[in-house]
């Protein structure tokens, strides 16, 4: 009698199971490497093609980018894989960009992998996270990943005569797959170093430049942003990442994709200035007065679309490594990464509760304490290039 109350309930449980319509579910998968892909099931639909890659900022997390991660695949659930970055967070993130990138790198081949069908890849970047994901583009630039996974299984199998057609097949990819979107928001991409590009000193040389002194406080990531790091005699390297190198091609993995966006604070944000974040000039930048908000995205108050690039010369790395004091380095560093096009969006969260975090609230790091910056993820996630 026990055995077929036990089987009646069963039968009964399945029947329900039935009941319940197969929609889509929001899921969260760890794989062996401890990283997080964010991706919707669907019954019956294809596997999706287009991998995010979403990289958070100093001292933080994937968690960071939880919120903007749920909105990307609300919108679109077939075809996108949403991963949150996990190889560089808390006390990691001291360790330089170009470790970081490194390991970013090696993340954004495992997660490849593991989802064969994908065949696009975008890149979102939050302060540092900016930073990194340029390095880690330049790294994954014109590689090819499944040659490497073969020989790391044991394959040697190669036709050298191929090797040529090879590369050409891989040129302007980012780890054999398409480049569509590689965005940033509030990046310092010309450092930290003086000219008021971090807001918190106020401008006031004697502050900026104790901060340089004390650039080591943040470890090698610190060197970086303040220019101060000479490693075997090179040039600062978020000025080398301002032009292709020998061994990176920083300018020609960017120039890959087919959309490069610059979101910044106009104000308010205490870490990472208005020019710094929007590639400008302080003479470029829009005059505050002149600026609007939209009934749509309130906190964007201008979206400046990609001009046609004047050619200009550039500054051999041996001048740039003569202590760097022959060159101005933050014109150089704006002069090489505007060799590409970018769009700017400039957000403004005047009149908002949230506006002395704007550095966070831009991102959504937690929906409960910086809910206001969300018009600005739907913007993101509303202009997307699938």
């Amino acid at each position: 009698m026990e055995i077929e109350e036990k089987m009646k309930k069963k039968k009964k449980k399945n029947t329900n199971r039935k009941l319940i319509p197969k929609l889509g579910c929001l899921r969260t998968e760890r794989d062996e490497t401890r990283s997080i892909d964010t991706t919707v099931d669907s019954a019956g639909a294809p596997s999706p093609t287009h991998l995010v890659v979403m990289v958070n900022g100093i001292i933080g997390s994937a968690q960071n980018w939880r919120y903007a991660a749920k909105q990307f695949l609300k919108r679109y659930p077939e075809d996108v894989i949403v991963h949150c970055s996990e190889r560089n967070s808390g006390m990691l993130t001291f360790d330089g960009v170009d470790v970081m990138g490194e390991r970013l790198a090696e993340e954004v081949i495992s997660v490849i992998n593991c989802h064969p069908s994908v065949w696009k890849i975008s890149f979102v970047g939050h302060s540092l996270g900016g930073l990194v994901a340029r390095y880690a583009i330049a790294r994954l630039y014109g590689r090819d990943v499944s040659v490497e996974v073969s020989e790391r299984n044991g394959d040697c199998r190669s036709n050298n005569s191929g090797d040529a057609c090879s590369e050409e097949k891989f040129k302007g990819k980012i780890a054999g797959l398409e480049p569509m979107n590689f965005i940033t928001s509030a990046s310092p991409h010309l450092g930290s170093r003086g000219h008021k590009q971090a807001p918190v000193f106020c401008g006031f040389y004697s502050l900026e430049k104790a901060a340089t002194h004390m650039s080591w406080f943040l470890g090698k990531t610190g060197k970086h942003l303040f220019l101060t790091d000479k490693d075997n005699g090179k040039p600062p390297l978020l000025l080398r990442m301002a032009s292709d190198c020998d061994d990176l091609k920083f300018i020609s993995a960017l120039q890959s994709f087919k959309r490069r966006v610059a979101y910044a604070n106009t104000s308010f944000d205490h870490l990472v200035g208005w020019s710094t974040s929007s590639l400008r000039r302080r003479n470029e930048l829009p005059k505050r007065q002149h600026l609007s908000r939209g009934e749509k995205y309130k906190h964007i108050v201008n979206v400046e679309t990609p001009k046609p690039q004047s050619p200009h010369q550039d500054v051999p790395l041996e001048a740039m490594a003569n202590g760097c004091k022959d060159i101005d380095m933050e014109e150089e560093m704006i002069r090489g990464l505007t060799k590409v096009s970018w769009e700017r969006v400039d957000v403004n969260f005047r009149g908002s509760k949230q506006k002395y975090l704007a550095h966070s609230t831009i991102q959504v790091k937690n929906y409960w304490f910086f809910s206001d910056g969300a018009d600005v993820v739907q913007h993101m996630v509303d202009n997307f290039l699938l």
